[in-house]
């Protein structure tokens, strides 16, 4: 893996995601696992491919909402209060990139200085977090970005923050720590998956 130390969402790190198949996408890639690429993958894949061709960043790639305004807002703030609770240093997540596939890359939320692992943030209303805490477990909805940065950081383990910024000081900080050794298996299925959704890309390239 090849770490960029930059500011996420600086303009030095979006130059560096152009054009290339993030952690943050890889629920989108590895859906219907074993099976044809779904519309959503297909219009991630011409996304890459319009601006592996153009470089220029495609138009539908700058959208953004209250939800995502206000994580920005509380990840520090997270970020935090993680270090409190596990007495751990974190240390800038940057921007990752596969030394294999030089077109993969993700942006972990931080790295666990004197240890290896990371985590990953979200901040997330009142009723998002209750769900998080009676699952006792990593929202579903993020275990492919969780187990792409485990597999393209070379990770032991991500832990997974949930920050209910609205809620009381009770329930504001849930962790649930991703294990690499729990999660061999779909971990493996990573790389072959994302072979085909590279070659999908390429093929994509015909349209642009």
């Amino acid at each position: 893996m090849i770490f960029h130390d930059v500011e996420q969402n600086s303009p030095q790190w979006d130059a560096l995601r152009l054009g290339k198949a993030t952690t943050s996408k890889f629920g989108v890639i590895m859906a219907n696992y074993g099976k044809a690429f779904s519309d959503t993958a297909k219009k991630y894949a011409h996304k890459i491919a319009y601006e592996q061709v153009t470089g220029a960043k495609e138009e539908s790639a700058g959208f953004s909402n209250g939800y995502m305004e206000e994580g920005h807002v509380w990840e520090p703030i997270a970020k935090e209060a993680y270090e409190h609770e596990t007495f751990s240093e974190v240390s800038n997540g940057g921007f990752c990139q596969s030394e294999k596939y030089e077109n993969v890359g993700g942006s972990p939320d931080g790295r666990i200085l004197l240890d290896n692992g990371g985590i990953e943030i979200k901040s997330v209303i009142a009723w998002t977090q209750r769900q998080n805490i009676r699952r006792n477990s990593l929202d579903p909805a993020y275990k492919w970005q969780k187990l792409g940065n485990i597999w393209l950081c070379g990770w032991d383990y991500c832990d997974f923050i949930s920050y209910g910024y609205t809620c009381t000081e009770n329930n504001k900080l849930f962790i649930h720590r991703i294990l690499k050794e729990d999660y061999k298996d779909d971990i493996a299925k990573i790389e072959p998956r994302l072979e085909q959704f590279l070659e999908l890309v390429e093929d994509e390239k015909k349209y642009i």
